[in-house]
């Protein structure tokens, strides 16, 4: 049992992997811990799907993918703000609208490339291909985003739970709104190296719904999802590298999905 923890350790690719994953993970079950407690899955979802034409549209031109996906994901959060705030639609219907057109572009300029195979990547993630500059990005992303959680911790929080409380005590709830949103773009540029675009999103819900179900403040919340993530993306590693037949990303998500379940079963307060 030793050796089977301790042979992919010795695979430099492995170790960035690991770590990789704890980055993306703490970032993500931090962020995700505000998406679910304001029913924002959709919005995180819109998000990281959206983020496909910018990566597609860097690489062909040659920039760093990572600019594109954040310029796509800011792209997406301001144009369903601005959709929304028109008379006569919804948020829900505006961030849809979104949604469909950035990744219908995504497909039109992959189909471009013609090349899909180049592009499985970045659908479907590939976290043991993650090298020390993407290591890097990945980490400057999460110590912004976890920067700026604690500074705006209050904020958030009581904008989380009460905006009218929120708008008479000055904390400007819209406001903070806007900067989830943009904290929610970094965090998902940061991770769709690690299990894709179309699967980021299950990184924000899952392990952050788990910690619902077993905390009672946001940072219990956060600490809860924090381990789900760790535990999740470690296994899932280690049960891809042991079968190749399963994607990195697919059994990150899949291993973070089985704490869920337990806690939904068996939690106390289910």
């Amino acid at each position: 049992m030793l050796d089977l923890l301790l042979e992919p350790l010795t695979e430099p690719f492995f170790v960035r992997a690991l770590l990789a994953v704890a980055l993306g993970g703490v970032t993500c079950a931090c962020l995700g811990a505000y998406v679910v407690l304001r029913r924002m899955a959709f919005v995180s979802t819109a998000l990281t799907h959206s983020i496909l034409p910018g990566v597609v549209g860097a690489l062909l031109l040659g920039f760093s993918p990572y600019l594109g996906a954040l310029a796509a994901a800011l792209l997406t959060a301001g144009g369903a703000a601005w959709l929304a705030a028109r008379k006569g639609a919804s948020e829900d219907s505006a961030i849809g609208v979104m949604l469909s057109v950035m990744f219908a572009a995504g497909v039109a300029l992959m189909q471009q490339a013609n090349s899909w195979r180049d592009f499985t990547g970045l659908l479907f993630g590939s976290v043991v291909a993650v090298g020390p500059d993407d290591l890097k990005v990945i980490a400057v992303t999460a110590a912004g985003v976890l920067f700026g959680l604690r500074v705006l911790h209050k904020e958030l929080e009581l904008a989380s739970f009460d905006e009218e409380y929120a708008s008479l005590l000055g904390a400007r709830p819209g406001l903070m709104r806007v900067v989830l949103l943009a904290l929610v773009a970094l965090g998902a540029v940061s991770c769709v190296r690690l299990v894709g675009a179309l699967l980021t999103t299950a990184l924000f819900v899952i392990p952050a719904a788990t910690g619902v179900l077993l905390g009672r403040t946001v940072p219990q919340v956060m600490a809860w999802g924090v381990g789900c993530a760790l535990a999740g993306g470690v296994a899932g590693l280690y049960l891809s590298y042991y079968l190749p037949a399963v994607p990195s990303g697919a059994g990150i998500v899949l291993c973070c999905a089985l704490p869920y379940l337990l806690a939904r079963l068996f939690a106390p307060r289910r």
